[in-house]
């Protein structure tokens, strides 16, 4: 496990953009934290820090984003997913089969559809009301020129 502390959205990126070589590989990355907590600003500079410039948003209302690139990205809210028929109707596990990377946001509501090879990164409120803790689980990541 690795654990960051950001005291802002913009310091949430960049710990984000950091990392995103740790990600480069495709797999599947799911998001834990409330409303508000930054899953989308981590998202956002993950997302540039692959060399993609793709505009971010949280897929709220469309459920998946395809932002492309290399690798593919795929961007997902799985807010409104609360039973396996809604997870099917998304095409989700098309998704899962095509070398993509996934970013799930609300990863919570589909844990049990989440590959054993999944990577969690955990996001909460610190001490201070901008602060977030960053945690990221499953991977053993390279993070040269990072500060905890």
């Amino acid at each position: 496990m690795r654990e960051f502390f950001s005291n802002s959205e913009k310091e949430t990126e960049i710990i984000a953009e950091k990392v995103a070589k740790d990600f480069s590989n495709c797999g599947v990355v799911a998001f834990r934290g409330g409303m508000g907590m930054g899953k989308t600003a981590f998202i956002r500079g993950l997302v540039r820090g692959l060399n993609n410039s793709s505009f971010v948003s949280s897929p709220t209302f469309a459920i998946v984003n395809d932002y492309g690139g290399k690798p593919h990205v795929f961007h997902f809210d799985m807010y409104r997913v609360n039973t396996w028929d809604d997870l099917y109707s998304t095409g989700f596990f098309d998704y899962m089969d095509n070398g993509s990377l996934l970013l799930i946001e609300w990863s919570e509501n589909i844990e049990e559809a989440l590959p054993e090879e999944t990577v969690y990164i955990e996001i909460e409120k610190g001490e201070a009301e901008n602060q977030r803790i960053i945690r990221i689980y499953g991977k053993d990541f390279s993070l040269e020129g990072i500060r905890n």
